[in-house]
């Protein structure tokens, strides 16, 4: 019978089993090296793009704020002109009553009564004067009730030929009394 010695073979089969298991070993762990290496890279890369996103909406968001305070400002802005023409405006409407508030206060006047002062607060006057006879207060009290211009006049003093009556002043278009 012949001697067939396999142990070296078996030992050269097993280094070479080992040798491809190291090899394989090896290439994965530099193929799982690569792998991470560039989900790393990725990633920073990725983060790096959307700092630079956030960023560029950092400064959007500013010039965007800047725009709406600028559109505030002029909101404002125009609100105190809207104010401004409304008041102008009130003021040209009101402008010829004051005129016909007195013209219509000198129709009112009797003859022998005399005004010493008199004074406007608001929509309110108030006369100071003196008579000849308290007949011609009264009358100038009922002128004063006819008119659309005036309305609830009110006596306040009467003292030997001096009197002193206040009256409310309003406009045609307003209500009597209202």
């Amino acid at each position: 019978m012949a001697n067939i010695n396999l142990l070296p073979w078996r030992d050269e089969h097993r280094q070479e089993k080992k040798r491809e298991f190291f090899s394989v070993l090896m290439l994965l762990l530099l193929l799982s090296c690569l792998i991470v290496f560039l989900w790393y890279t990725f990633t920073n890369s990725s983060i790096k793009n959307q700092q630079e996103r956030n960023n560029l909406l950092k400064q959007e968001i500013a010039q965007l704020e800047e725009k709406v305070k600028e559109i505030d400002q002029l909101k404002k802005r125009r609100e105190e002109l809207e104010t401004r023409i409304r008041i102008i405006q009130d003021l040209q409407v009101k402008r010829p009553l004051v005129v016909r508030y007195f013209d219509e206060l000198v129709r009112a006047v009797p003859e022998g009564l005399y005004f010493n002062s008199l004074e406007r607060s608001a929509d309110s006057f108030s006369v100071k004067g003196i008579t000849e006879s308290n007949n011609r207060v009264s009358t100038l009290m009922r002128n004063l009730d006819r008119s659309e211009w005036f309305q609830a006049p009110n006596l306040k003093n009467v003292i030997s030929d001096q009197f002193e009556l206040s009256v409310q002043a309003v406009s045609p278009n307003e209500e009597k009394g209202g």
